[in-house]
């Protein structure tokens, strides 16, 4: 097994390596015409740039001082997108390069000593005095213009790296502004009349960790409260990170507000964290963690199970324990973190889960590899009886960064078939 994993990832850290060439060989070797400080500056931020993303992920997962996290993290996640959008930029580039090369030769002039000339082009003698004077002056020599190979390689490099510097710092621009509210009415066939137009703001995936900190935190509340829900549901992923380092990131969470109070499941991401302690934390901000539990919300039942991530540390989701024994003439709302839970959802007679997890993908084109990995990518399906809402997330993880995957705040409104 070990072998296996040696060998997996050398292959990883060679193609890594690869497609790092690649890009340096585009954009550093082809656009300089020789040595000098152009190149060696190029080659240099090459190299920098991985080191520093390796970095911030080993910084992480072994738990260095939180404040060589935070130094290692910005630097090297932005690394991560950047390499990746300034990649895929540069393979467009490759199909455009031949048709540019085309119009360039077509444009160019043709070679000196090639026109046609007659004797009456001939021009007239130079006077002695004038030819002694043109031969003790030589004529300065003109820089010489750059090859028509090089005028394309930096067109071609520019275009590509201001296409990949603009999709990131869009992309970055919309995380760090913080998650839009997104409203979703689900009716539900046993939801009785006094509970229609009951809203539930569904947050996931804050990710509060190195990067994203407390004003982070802060504007996640601000936009949660401003909807005025009936009650709040946290469904995982809530940081990156120990409660020693990032309890003051999460204290703005005791300001959350709603009519019947604050719940939290656990994420994956938890688990990697420390569940134990941050349950016992966020329980002290003033949210409920269901650890496998239900409560009665009046017209309807309000279930949450562990994520699956917690088998590794028993303390998996336990369904029975949540939903076995509830009267199933009532509707039953799930707060799953992960989508692939809808199974036993169905299986238990839930009306609703509420899960995160996805992003949505994240990045493009990372939706299609998060799509195939889970049932449903983001928003609303229907598997049997059951309905399951995916939310985007607030926060991003990895990368400060979101393409194609707009962060989100739902409220979700319940709806009575009855009403």
């Amino acid at each position: 097994m070990v072998v296996v994993f040696v060998l997996v990832a050398v292959a990883v850290l060679a193609v890594f390596a690869g497609l790092h060439y690649y890009a340096w060989r585009r954009l550093v070797r082809d656009t300089t015409a020789g040595p000098g400080w152009p190149r060696r500056l190029g080659t240099v931020v090459f190299v920098a740039g991985p080191v520093l993303m390796f970095a911030a992920v080993a910084a992480e997962q072994a738990g260095a001082p939180f404040l060589v996290q935070q130094v290692l993290a910005w630097p090297g996640f932005l690394w991560m997108a950047f390499a990746l959008y300034l990649l895929l930029a540069l393979l467009v580039g490759e199909v455009v390069r031949p048709l540019l090369r085309r119009v360039l030769d077509r444009e160019a002039p043709p070679p000196a000593g090639t026109e046609n000339t007659t004797a009456t082009d001939t021009p007239a003698e130079t006077p002695p005095a004038a030819a002694e004077s043109t031969a003790s002056t030589p004529a300065p020599t003109p820089a010489p213009a750059p090859t028509r190979r090089l005028l394309l390689a930096r067109s071609v490099g520019a275009v590509a790296t201001v296409a990949a510097v603009g999709v990131v710092g869009n992309g970055a621009y919309g995380v760090l502004r913080g998650p839009k509210v997104k409203r979703v009415t689900v009716p539900l066939a046993r939801l009785p009349r006094a509970a229609h137009g009951f809203r539930i703001a569904v947050v996931s995936d804050i990710h509060l960790g190195p990067v994203l900190g407390r004003g982070f935190a802060e504007r996640v509340v601000e936009t949660i409260n401003s909807t005025q829900p009936d009650l709040i549901a946290v469904v995982g992923d809530l940081v990156d990170g120990s409660v020693e380092d990032l309890a003051p990131a999460v204290a703005p969470l005791a300001r959350l507000r709603a009519r019947h109070g604050t719940f939290f499941v656990t994420g994956n991401h938890e688990y990697f964290s420390g569940a134990d302690p941050w349950v016992a934390h966020v329980r002290e901000l003033g949210l409920r963690p269901l650890e496998n539990a239900r409560v009665e919300m009046g017209a309807f039942d309000l279930a949450g199970v562990n994520d699956i991530s917690g088998e590794n540390y028993d303390e998996g989701p336990d369904y029975a324990k949540a939903l076995g024994d509830r009267d199933r003439s009532r509707a039953a709302v799930l707060l799953a973190h992960q989508p692939v839970m809808i199974d036993e959802a169905v299986r238990h007679g839930v009306d609703l889960q509420l899960s995160g997890h996805t992003h949505g993908g994240q990045l493009w084109p990372g939706n299609f590899i998060a799509d195939a990995a889970n049932p449903t990518l983001a928003g609303l399906e229907r598997y049997g009886d059951t309905q399951l809402y995916v939310s985007r997330g607030a926060g991003a993880w990895g990368p400060p960064v979101r393409v194609g995957a707009p962060s989100d705040i739902t409220v979700v409104e319940l709806a009575s078939r009855q009403a």
